[in-house]
């Protein structure tokens, strides 16, 4: 490579050196660009044809049916699709910074397409007036687009993500202006779009939603042919009829100059400057399409690094990984010309993300492993893709083929790759691949939306994370008929005790389906008993007959269910009786009129009715449940106290002997404050000891040591003494007494 050759590949214009070398010999054949309608999509990216409408071309061995074509930089085909699409001539093609193809027809309806030509959404329209009067130009930006009017209203889309057209403020022109521009919202002071008329009198008109706004006059030399707006939004290019070049800022305040460049000299005479000129050839080989060039610049830099002392080391290594990658996608066969600004702009995932999406996967997944970055999205992408086109390959290939590719990138998602075998149709290779996802939280989720509930809940179980459970449990519960959902439970102890668990709060009815199912009567039974304790308290006054209220019958239910198996004959007797006795307790309710009785145990029900001084029902009650004597007896006697009929509970003590003994008639009078009642019991007790300590309880001291002279116990005597602490002659009493007992012992 001779320096002449290089050099003469270089002009100058104003201050700086450009050219424009040739990158590709593009692949499509019998391909005139000038019969047709084309869109290049920055940073390398595809290119679109269709055959122009608004211009009379020779049909060369094609069919009369217009074709939108998708080409590589390089010319390889991509896609095509028939274009029949209504609405009229083709007025605007472009494509967005997530390369989706935007085309604006004259009716102001918009498509959009991927880089397989295939539609993205649906189409939408710029509405009435557009229709009306028809689009004539469109101009775009990477998000979004402006469209004139063939009244010269100006349209525009901000974001074609979420559509939304919205009219500008009129421009008031009366020509069709000469060329337009638009800048972009982000680099406007106002947020909002601003469109760049050419207007044929001369000047711009900047038009935005707000207003119209002359600019340029005495700024803009002659009429304009084309305007362009820099990427940062800051500079603005006019070219006019005359052939002149002008580069002002937007808001034309000033006119801009390029800038000088650098010279490289033999490494003798730019030795004080030499780290600057190895960054020049670092810089140069970056910039730099040629690979042999590439490769002269970058030794060229190696050896003047070696006398800088100062210099990155690493610098070169940078620039060659660097080199290595923009080399690998400009290659004919993928067709990204990225230039190494580009390259920056776009970053290496977002390239890689362009490769992936034109079905470049082995590139994509070299460059991922050279550059360090996650294998991951590349690895999915082709994972889908895979199973998208391999209709014809067997389940249980074509799940060989993914796993050997899959298992390359650890903590990869087999759920996700399995939800996209399924939404293709291959619910069974989805199952598979499922089978493989190390993380239960997605494997679950992904097994259920296929309708694989028993696999699900098997993996749920296995993770031991109750929350997965519970996901399956609810799931199937609301799929499945309740005999199925009962037997994928009924083997798994941890499901069905979930189950039965939540169930036992929330589903009553289903949870006793489930018991019934499986022979458990007795936990049947128990919640028939939970539902009637539940009721209110005296349901049958209001909402039945005794024989037939709710809660009666929730308790024959219940005992039924125990009757039928042998273990539980305890049970069965026990709500046998409980029934019995809330038909009692409700016919005594209703005989006084009282609702005090339902929901009280047998006991409280006697002692209740004493009280009410119903002594039959006490009787009959007693009678009913076999009450024993001793109970009955304790009962009467503290119902007795409570209402405080003395009479009564002397005349009690006087049926026969009280089995409990007279010491509960004592207990109840002294507690009653009742000292003279609690006397005539006192006297019946046989036990001398017993005698004097009730005796001393009511305060009687003297016939308290008498009692204690029959029992003989000095030590009973210092006991009684302590009870009267502060009474001197009840002390007295008792040293007397027991003094006389030791000497009488003594003699």
């Amino acid at each position: 490579m001779s320096s002449a050759s290089v050099a003469s590949e270089w002009q100058l214009l104003y201050n700086r050196y450009y050219r424009k070398p040739e990158i590709y010999q593009m692949r499509w054949s019998r391909m005139d660009l000038r019969r047709h309608r084309v869109a290049a999509a920055p940073f390398g990216g595809p290119i679109a044809a269709i055959r122009d409408d608004s211009k009379i071309v020779q049909l060369l061995a094609e069919s009369a049916r217009r074709r939108l074509l998708l080409f590589t930089s390089s010319g390889e085909p991509i896609a095509s699709a028939a274009w029949d699409k209504p609405g009229g001539r083709l007025v605007g093609m472009s494509w967005t910074d997530n390369l989706n193809l935007v085309c604006v027809v004259q009716d102001g309806t918009v498509y959009r397409f991927d880089v397989r030509a295939e539609a993205v959404g649906a189409p939408f329209n710029m509405g009435k007036e557009c229709f009306e009067e028809g689009v004539s130009e469109c101009v775009f930006w990477g998000g979004g687009f402006a469209c004139l009017t063939e009244g010269f209203k100006v349209f525009c889309v901000a974001d074609l993500e979420a559509p939304r057209p919205v009219k500008l403020a009129d421009p008031g022109l009366t020509e069709y202006p000469l060329c337009l521009a638009v800048i972009e919202p982000q680099y406007t002071m106002s947020g909002n779009v601003e469109v760049l008329l050419g207007a044929a009198d001369g000047g711009v008109v900047m038009v935005e939603e707000e207003g119209v706004q002359r600019a340029g006059e005495g700024a803009v030399v002659g009429l304009l042919q084309r305007m362009a707006v820099s990427r940062n939004g800051k500079l603005l290019a006019l070219y006019t009829h005359d052939g002149k070049l002008q580069v002002l800022s937007t808001d034309f305040s000033r006119v801009f100059f390029e800038y000088d460049c650098e010279a490289d000299e033999n490494l003798r005479l730019i030795r004080s400057s030499l780290p600057e000129a190895v960054e020049a050839c670092i810089d140069a080989a970056g910039h730099e399409f040629d690979d042999s060039r590439q490769l002269t610049l970058l030794r060229a830099a190696s050896y003047g690094q070696a006398f800088c002392s100062q210099f990155q080391r690493d610098r070169i290594q940078e620039m060659c990984k660097t080199l290595r990658v923009l080399n690998a996608v400009r290659n004919p066969e993928i067709g990204i010309p990225l230039s190494i600004q580009q390259y920056k702009l776009l970053t290496a995932p977002v390239l890689i993300g362009r490769l992936i999406n034109s079905h470049q996967h082995l590139v994509a997944l070299r460059i991922s492993e050279y550059l360090n970055l996650n294998q991951e999205v590349v690895i999915m992408h082709w994972a889908c893709a895979k199973i998208t086109n391999s209709l014809a390959i067997p389940d249980a290939d074509l799940l060989a083929i993914l796993l050997d590719k899959l298992k390359l990138c650890k903590g990869i998602s087999y759920a996700a790759v399995a939800a996209h075998a399924d939404s293709s149709g291959r619910r069974k290779l989805a199952a598979m691949l499922v089978d493989h996802e190390p993380l239960s939280s997605k494997q679950v989720p992904l097994l259920l939306s296929i309708g694989e509930e028993d696999m699900a809940l098997t993996k749920a179980i296995e993770s031991g994370d109750t929350d997965l459970v519970y996901l399956v449990l609810f799931h199937s519960w609301q799929k499945k008929p309740p005999l199925e959902f009962f037997g994928m439970i009924q083997a798994r102890p941890l499901a069905r005790d979930l189950f039965i668990a939540y169930a036992r709060y929330h589903k009553h009815e289903f949870l006793k389906d489930f018991f019934l199912s499986s022979g458990q009567l007795q936990d049947v039974a128990l919640l028939l008993l939970k539902e009637s304790w539940e009721l209110d308290r005296n349901p049958m006054a209001t909402r039945g007959t005794p024989l037939h209220g709710p809660r009666i019958k929730l308790i024959e239910q219940a005992q039924n269910l125990f009757s039928d198996t042998k273990e539980h004959t305890f049970e069965a007797k026990a709500c046998e009786e409980h029934a019995k006795l809330l038909r009692l307790q409700h016919e005594l309710e209703v005989s006084t009129k009282q609702p005090i009785f339902v929901g009280t145990s047998v006991s409280d029900t006697i002692r209740t009715c004493i009280v009410l001084g119903n002594h039959r029902a006490a009787m009959k009650v007693r009678s009913e449940f076999k009450v024993p004597e001793k109970r009955w007896y304790w009962l009467k006697v503290f119902a007795l106290s409570t209402i405080r009929d003395w009479d009564a509970l002397e005349k009690f003590s006087k049926e026969k002997r009280p089995p409990i003994g007279y010491r509960p008639f004592i207990d109840v009078c002294i507690d009653a404050d009742e000292k003279a009642e609690a006397v005539k019991y006192i006297q019946k007790l046989p036990d001398a000891e017993e005698k004097a300590e009730c005796y001393a309880r009511i305060g009687m001291a003297k016939e308290a040591a008498e009692a204690a002279a029959q029992a003989k116990d000095k030590e009973l005597f210092n006991r009684l003494k302590l009870m009267f602490p502060q009474n001197a002659a009840a002390a007295s009493i008792f040293d007397t007494l027991r003094d006389r007992l030791s000497f009488q012992a003594i003699s």
